[in-house]
């Protein structure tokens, strides 16, 4: 038996909705980044980008374990000499881009470099319950369903 071996005009790419109100930003984030290079397919291909399109809703209502959302910090440097800057999660969630924290989590789970960049472009997270891509009939996925864990009450 040969293996299997994806090409990427072979590659079915279906659009996920995923509504992010009271789950846990890591397990999340994990779920997302799986779907996003395809590794819940049996085709899975590690240098074709074979994942789904993944859309989130609902990002600012996203829940950290913990005392996360008051000591997780995440730092920035504007590129000058003793630049570093820092953020708390609490400080980015309650302001402007709340989805923020959630395209971090992602990132930082998917491998750096061309195919990796490539496939977070396939995410697009929304702070609010709306989103414009009706167009694609995304199907909804319940990841709280999935394991008790995964959502908390705020």
């Amino acid at each position: 038996m040969k293996t299997y071996v994806a090409k990427p005009a072979e590659v079915e790419k279906k659009w996920v909705l995923i509504d992010a109100k009271g789950l846990v930003v890591g397990r999340l984030a994990s779920l997302i980044a799986m779907r996003l290079r395809g590794k819940h397919k049996p085709t899975f291909t590690p240098h074709v980008d074979c994942g789904d399109n993944v859309i989130v809703i609902n990002a600012e209502k996203v829940v950290l374990t913990g005392r996360k959302r008051d000591q997780k910090v995440y730092y920035h440097h504007t590129g000058y000499p003793g630049g570093i800057k820092e953020r708390s999660a609490k400080f980015i969630l309650e302001g402007r881009f709340p989805e923020r924290v959630v395209e971090k989590a992602v990132e930082r789970m998917l491998p750096r470099g061309p195919l990796g960049r490539k496939q977070l472009g396939n995410l697009r997270v929304y702070k609010g319950a709306e989103h414009p891509h009706a167009a694609q009939a995304p199907e909804a996925v319940d990841i709280a369903a999935l394991n008790r864990k995964n959502s908390r009450s705020a």
